[in-house]
């Protein structure tokens, strides 16, 4: 089985799963039991879930930086700054994953270098790149 097909696979998961009782009742009980004052309290505790968030973001967007402005770098790296596009409607889907799977390995790849997981898994990227730009070349 194929990375597309697994995925193919999980999608048909992502079905609605109904609760084994009702959960309406116990809702909107609270919500008649909560006074109006507590609204302002969870307003204060919701400060640090976002300046988390904040700082995250602001790491994740620096990274990025770093690695568009990184001098050399390996193969990998500068491969994955190429904006190949299939001709052919039918793969960009699947050309669009592997890029951001590609992507997401050579983030990985910054962190732990020496992963032999993590370089078997960005070559087995690369393959699967070229299996879909020969498929393309067929297919225009």
């Amino acid at each position: 089985m194929n990375e597309l097909e697994y995925l193919r696979q999980m999608r048909s998961l992502n079905r609605p799963v109904a609760p084994r009782r009702d959960l309406w009742a116990g809702i909107d009980a609270r919500l008649d039991e909560a006074p109006a004052a507590a609204a302002p309290s969870r307003h204060r505790r919701a400060q640090p879930w976002l300046m988390a968030a904040a700082i995250a973001a602001v790491a994740v967007i620096s990274g990025g930086i770093g690695l568009h402005l990184a001098p050399g770098g390996s193969d990998a790296v500068a491969e994955a700054h190429t904006n190949w596009k299939p001709t052919d409607p039918r793969l960009t889907g699947a050309a669009v994953e592997l890029d951001a799977a590609r992507m997401e390995l050579t983030q990985a790849m910054q962190d732990s270098p020496q992963s032999e997981a993590l370089q078997r898994l960005l070559q087995k990227t690369e393959r699967q790149r070229d299996r879909l730009r020969t498929i393309d070349k067929q297919a225009g």
